[in-house]
């Protein structure tokens, strides 16, 4: 683990301790569907597709009369890590992680807006390296804001492991694998509202407050990168349809 920081303070990739991987994005990239975002969050890659709302298909015992319901599912693409395990889809990691996005996005979609009806999230990643939950919030918020539905605020997550009594911000997979406790959060950065929190057991209480607050600072981080996508976006909608 000593090596994750140099003693100049710099990471495996070249990184400070508090420098994000570079977050490249695209909105609309499906034409299909009523959302839809690519993103790149340094070598992790996710493309996250958002259906909806539309009525409860299936099972009317899901339907909430005061809000809409939030579907959300969570795959890897068989090619996105270098392990060439098989991956069935209905694994324990994808289901956990597809409940971690609900409870995200249920925090920030205004769901009360549209009750009775059901909005879909699907999230794949075809490259992994670290950051997978972070980097499907933040591909996924930029879905949900180009089908047209409303949020309370972006989402947006990051993840911060400790080292060397350091946090670092947005692990990489060699800082992930390499024995750092960590944790990744979801914020809604306007109001400071967590939206998500999910730690590693290894995590010490005496560090907590410390993570915590370089998460946040990080993911507000994310926040301002999403929001020049987003309005770069509208930029090159106005100009194509020319309003």
């Amino acid at each position: 683990m000593g090596n994750l920081l140099s003693d100049q303070g710099y990471r495996l990739d070249g990184r400070k301790a508090s420098e994000l991987r570079k977050v490249q994005a695209r909105m609309g990239v499906f034409a299909q569907a009523d959302g839809s975002a690519y993103l790149e969050q340094g070598n992790t890659k996710a493309l996250a597709v958002v259906y909806g709302p539309h009525e409860i298909r299936g099972s009317r015992s899901w339907i909430r009369h005061d809000r809409a319901v939030i579907n959300c599912q969570y795959s890897m693409a068989t090619f996105s890590t270098a392990e060439r395990k098989r991956r069935p889809h209905g694994d324990r990691k994808s289901t956990e992680m597809s409940l971690h996005l609900k409870q995200t996005f249920e925090a920030a979609v205004m769901t009360q807006l549209y009750p009775r009806s059901q909005i879909d999230i699907y999230v794949k990643i075809l490259q992994s390296d670290g950051g997978n939950y972070s980097v499907c919030v933040n591909a996924a918020t930029l879905a949900v804001i180009d089908a047209g539905i409303p949020m309370r605020d972006y989402v947006c997550a990051c993840s911060v492991g400790f080292v060397d009594e350091t946090p670092l911000a947005d692990l990489c997979y060699a800082e992930e694998s390499g024995g750092v406790s960590s944790l990744a959060l979801a914020l809604l950065p306007r109001g400071g509202q967590i939206a998500l929190l999910q730690m590693d057991a290894r995590l010490h209480q005496d560090h907590l407050d410390a993570l915590i607050e370089a998460a946040m600072t990080a993911c507000k981080g994310v926040g301002k990168v999403l929001d020049e996508v987003v309005r770069l976006h509208l930029k090159e909608v106005s100009v194509l349809t020319g309003e």
